[in-house]
């Protein structure tokens, strides 16, 4: 038990010579007495742009109300937030994983400016949560992560629908397989109020990865964003950073090799979105946990996907919640041997106690048994080949092919693949590739959605396959291989492919390639040229300058 409670705010404000921080602080309403407490940030991604973070006002009052009850003095703060649906498709979508960054950034000088003695960190969206987590590995100070929750499912004509239906519905649309009213009905019920993305999408599949690291406690992510049920939980984090910071647990107790792994395996066994490869190669090198993208396809390989979930399943997180909530998945995973039991939390109990504990809602379909998966394996694949030498992400959560062989279709830019699956260019058996849309070239290695959503909307979706350099949506299906690296404006292979060389993906043995001899490959290597960058100043530009490749999470250094 620490008996020094404020380890770092007294330097602010303690002793004679800090009366001018305590009439800074008082100016805004803080007492002699809040200012003897400890002091907790609440950082708080709120935006009103989009309904994944819209909430998050009411919870963070809900988190302070916690930290007072339990004897600390709460100071919020906000950063950053990109809404990756709102932007899909558009050049505002690069600006997206440039934000993981600055949210990080963020929250670390807010908290070392201020000298937080515990934090605690609310997001709601694909990249505030894997932003946070990295911010508080970073700080390494008593802190954890809550999670906004999920959006409902919007109703039409007796079918759940998500944001997925929407992309999928303006593929569906450009190639007339329904009508304008059709699409608007669609556009106008998907999304029915607050909250983040209700499938297994890169907002859920972080959510997961936070209560698998252990950075948030089990079971109160997954509770859906506008229930009751989540102000109690924002309202006990409030108090649980309070005993954090009464036993000095810190992040790097907690984000150990171990706890990732798990988060791993819960991404296998969800049919998580292939970002997580990206967001927790990041989040364990500022943990300074020694990860590779190769260790994805091993524990994936040996995880049976279990979780029947969307985007390539039947069910969304508020059945998921239903069902038994993520800790169900836990307890299927510790049942089958696949889980670092002793791994801690912050709830200060290992994530195998939690997990012995969950309670099963009797006839849930959610949640397979482990004597009836629907895969053996998981639902991350790792391929390399002369295509991919540092490796790419493929996603076979669903019923994927685990092979295609085709001709390319080569596109430089994402918009112009789109608007050549509008125009009915794109042939079943064609390979898509886009390329200069990685961490450097695009910058920010934009998601693939409206692309890939377009296809399945065209009913190509089974017959046509996509490679990138870019990445794709959580809510991207069918047979697409992202996160190509080394990417196209380094200079990689996949700056060489043309149009018509044929490409084949071979699931089984993880290999992408294109059938050129290692000479011709060369050869055109070496006429390759430098493309001038995209943004010569800015923020965009710096970050192209300082990003490394996909395969090592995309930070920046």
């Amino acid at each position: 038990m620490a008996e020094n409670l404020k380890p770092r705010s007294r330097v602010i404000t303690d002793g004679p010579d800090r009366a001018p921080s305590r009439a800074m602080f008082k100016a805004v309403g803080f007492t002699d007495e809040d200012l003897s407490r400890p002091i907790v940030g609440v950082a708080n991604t709120w935006i009103e742009i989009g309904p994944c973070n819209f909430h998050l006002r009411q919870l963070a009052a809900k988190v302070k109300e916690g930290v007072r009850a339990a004897g600390g003095t709460p100071m919020e703060f906000n950063t950053v937030s990109i809404s990756d649906g709102i932007s899909m498709g558009a050049e505002g979508m690069k600006c997206s994983l440039v934000s993981r960054e600055l949210i990080a950034d963020s929250i670390e000088l807010v908290a070392r400016g201020n000298h937080f003695d515990a934090l605690v960190c609310i997001s709601g969206c694909d990249k505030t949560n894997p932003g946070v987590v990295m911010a508080l590995a970073r700080l390494n100070i008593p802190g954890l992560a809550l999670y906004g929750g999920s959006i409902a499912p919007g109703h039409l004509a007796a079918r759940d629908l998500t944001i997925q239906d929407v992309f999928e519905a303006v593929g569906a649309y450009g190639r007339g397989k329904i009508s304008a009213e059709q699409l608007k009905a669609i556009e106008d019920t998907a999304c029915p109020g607050a909250g983040a993305c209700g499938g297994q999408f890169t907002a859920n599949t972080m959510s997961t990865v936070m209560e698998f690291l252990g950075i948030s406690p089990l079971g109160s992510n997954g509770i859906p964003a506008m229930v009751n049920e989540k102000d109690e939980a924002a309202f006990n984090a409030g108090k649980l950073v309070m005993e954090l910071l009464r036993h000095d647990l810190r992040p790097s107790q907690i984000l150990t090799r171990e706890a990732v792994e798990n988060a791993i395996a819960a991404v296998a066994a969800t049919g998580g979105s292939t970002n997580a490869v990206l967001h927790l190669l990041a989040i364990a090198r500022e943990a300074g946990v020694e990860l590779k993208i190769d260790d994805f396809d091993r524990i994936s390989t040996r995880t049976p996907l279990l979780a029947d979930l969307k985007p390539g399943g039947r069910f969304v997180a508020n059945d998921l919640y239903r069902a038994g909530g993520i800790q169900l998945v836990a307890k299927r995973l510790f049942e089958a041997g696949l889980l670092h039991a002793d791994a801690l939390t912050v709830t200060g109990k290992a994530i195998g106690e939690a997990a012995r504990s969950v309670n099963e809602t009797p006839g849930q379909e959610v949640v397979r048994p482990l004597s009836n998966p629907l895969k053996t394996t998981g639902g991350l694949v790792i391929l390399k080949g002369n295509l991919a030498p540092e490796g790419c992400v493929v996603k076979v959560a669903g019923h994927e092919r685990m092979t295609h062989r085709g001709p390319a279709r080569v596109f430089d830019r994402e918009e112009d693949a789109f608007q050549a699956v509008q125009r009915g260019e794109i042939k079943a058996n064609d390979v898509v590739v886009i390329r200069y849309e990685g961490p450097k070239g695009g910058p920010g290695m934009r998601e693939m959605l409206a692309v890939t959503a377009a296809l399945v909307g065209a009913g190509l979706g089974d017959t046509v396959a996509l490679l990138t350099d870019g990445r794709f949506s959580g809510a991207t299906h069918g047979l697409m291989a992202g996160h190509v690296a080394p990417e196209a404006a380094n200079g990689g292979p996949i700056a060489a492919v043309r149009d018509g060389d044929t490409i084949v993906f071979d699931i089984k043995n993880r290999r992408l390639d294109v059938e050129l001899s290692e000479e011709e490959l060369n050869s055109r290597l070496r006429q390759w040229k430098t493309p001038k960058p995209r943004y010569e100043s800015g923020v965009m530009a710096k970050y192209a300058k300082l990003v490394s490749s996909a395969s090592e999470g995309a930070v920046t250094r």
